[in-house]
């Protein structure tokens, strides 16, 4: 049974989608937006992404490259489902990293077809046991499967947003992100909304958890008037 993960803020598409696919027999998960979608995917990792364009905050293009720039995700296929037929749409679509690309209105037994082309076509590329389903900076690993975070002084498990917050960070380390961009990439919150006390304090609650000195942070460093980073440097 193939788990597909559709990606579109209209609700009555997304339970349209979800009702005809479980009837040709797939799993199906639902999710509004591209952070949402994201998450998701991290903790279930799904076999196929059928996803939206036009959707509020993240579009579908830029869900699509921060896919196949994610570590977990990259290798995985995206079937875009859409209201926007022009060419250049299509190759923007395609661009970005899509592996197939269906316009709606849509049949459904088409989309069916499409998905099952997909499934024939795809072959995951081959990754090491010890690297699967884990994000690795440095000596500290995030298994993204059972939520634990292991450096060489300790393993713990993290609650599902203090997951959410060290992936990102983790997947994206040496890059600084300020309190704005978190609320936005992690909390899913429009722009200019949310407060930064929230991001402090999951940060705090993290360190609690990682640094052999949370005073004193090693991994997730504070940038002086800029955000926060995870250290590829630390040891």
């Amino acid at each position: 049974m193939a788990v597909i993960l559709v990606i579109d803020d209209d609700e009555l598409v997304s339970r349209t989608l979800q009702r005809a696919l479980k009837m040709y027999g797939h799993q199906v998960m639902v999710a509004k937006s591209g952070t949402e979608g994201l998450q998701l995917a991290r903790r279930h990792r799904p076999d196929l992404f059928i996803l939206d364009i036009m959707m509020p905050g993240a579009d579908g293009y830029q869900v699509c490259r921060q896919i196949r720039g994610d570590p977990l995700l990259q290798e995985l296929p995206v079937l875009f489902l859409t209201a926007k037929a022009k060419d250049e749409d299509k190759i923007e679509g395609f661009r970005a990293g899509a592996d197939d690309y269906l316009v709606k209105p849509f049949n459904m037994e088409e989309l069916e077809l499409r998905v099952k082309a997909i499934f024939r076509r795809f072959q995951p590329a081959p990754v090491e046991p010890d690297q699967r389903d884990k994000v690795i900076v440095g000596n500290v690993i995030l298994n993204c499967r059972t939520f634990e975070i292991s450096t060489p002084y300790e393993t713990s498990l993290l609650t599902n947003v203090q997951f959410d917050l060290l992936y990102h960070l983790m997947s994206n380390a040496d890059q600084v992100f300020n309190s704005q961009q978190l609320l936005q990439d992690v909390w899913d919150y429009p722009r200019d909304t949310g407060s930064p006390e929230l991001v402090r304090a999951h940060i705090k609650n993290l360190r609690e958890k990682i640094e052999p000195e949370p005073s004193n942070p090693v991994y997730i460093r504070t940038i002086q008037g800029h955000g926060y980073t995870f250290s590829s440097a630390a040891t």
